[in-house]
């Protein structure tokens, strides 16, 4: 009679042996996509659910100009201290969705099909987070750069969203909507006074123009974030003693204008404004734990600050399964 003990242990042995085996051409699984899983990740902020919705990256061929008042390769070293590429350099583009008092709300939209190819991806996640773009209740607008308003109408002129009620704010409707500015910048400069007219002029009528400190939806509310554009905004969002702040273009690049705030990136129209706004919103982050969102961060672009030197450290949010 044969050792049943000894038996087991041959077949067991044998299914081990079968682990480890080289996988076999004709059965080995194979990814039904080269993609990544949907760009969205949801977390609360007391009793607001915020949703982060990625559209996509845009890249920079070469570091020179890209900040105004450092050598390129004290720029070229912060990039690669946190591990991100140089050469193309690259930007994120993420925004927010807050369900709050029973609305869905946006802030900033992201490109729609206006931007390079490697963005456009703003729809597809926003639909498989769950949303509809029909009952979207309404935009909050930082500032009127193509990032973040392109995506409220498409390249043909169809408005993406409409149902929802536009907030913007006045300084920044004066500065981009006046003819005069318009007709003064140089012929480089006028792109972007004639995107926010493909933008909003046919619903001109309809757009609410918020003044800075105002309360735009239940616990969402704006702060003037002059700099980055002539009427730039930022805005905390409140519930239940949590808090964060939707930081827009006031701060971007983590490893670059967190860890150092005072350097001026080419794309701040006010460069002395600029710096002095940055340092002010991450001063108050550091000093009161304050959660932030930046746009062009790493996906899902919220963390935090922490003082570090004569900068700041930023602290990413730990992943979390629960919302």
């Amino acid at each position: 009679m044969s050792d049943p003990n000894r038996r087991d242990a041959m077949v067991l042995a044998a299914g081990g042996a079968a682990l480890f085996a080289a996988p076999n051409a004709a059965t080995a699984q194979t990814p039904a996509t080269a993609g990544q899983a949907p760009g969205f990740y949801r977390w609360r902020i007391g009793d607001i659910v915020a949703t982060a919705i990625n559209d996509g990256f845009s890249t920079r061929p070469s570091l020179d100009g890209m900040v105004r008042n450092v050598p390129v390769d004290d720029v070229r070293r912060a990039l690669e201290a946190a591990f991100l590429p140089t050469n193309p350099s690259t930007s994120p583009f993420t925004t927010l969705v807050v369900q709050t008092g029973g609305r869905t709300v946006l802030l900033d939209t992201g490109f729609a099909n206006n931007g390079p190819p490697t963005t456009g991806t703003w729809m597809t996640n926003f639909r498989a987070a769950g949303f509809d773009p029909m009952r979207v209740d309404q935009i909050l607008i930082t500032h009127f750069h193509g990032d973040h308003i392109g995506g409220i109408r498409m390249r043909d002129g169809q408005l993406v969203f409409p149902n929802a009620e536009i907030s913007v704010p006045q300084p920044e409707w004066d500065f981009w909507m006046s003819e005069e500015r318009m007709n003064a910048a140089p012929e480089t400069g006028r792109a972007g006074f004639m995107n926010a007219r493909r933008v909003f002029a046919p619903i001109a009528a309809h757009v609410r123009r918020y003044t800075p400190g105002q309360e735009l939806a239940p616990g969402i509310t704006s702060m003037a974030a002059f700099g980055h554009t002539p009427g730039h905004c930022v805005f905390t969002i409140a519930s239940g003693g949590a808090r964060l702040m939707f930081m827009g273009d006031a701060v971007t690049t983590p490893a670059l204008f967190v860890r150092n705030p005072d350097w001026s990136p080419f794309f701040d129209m006010n460069e002395e404004a600029g710096r002095a706004t940055r340092r002010r919103l991450l001063e108050m982050a550091a000093s009161e734990r304050l959660q932030l969102h930046i746009y062009h961060a790493p996906f899902p672009a919220t963390g935090f600050a922490a003082r570090e030197g004569n900068g700041f450290h930023w602290v990413p949010v730990a992943w979390n399964s629960a919302v």
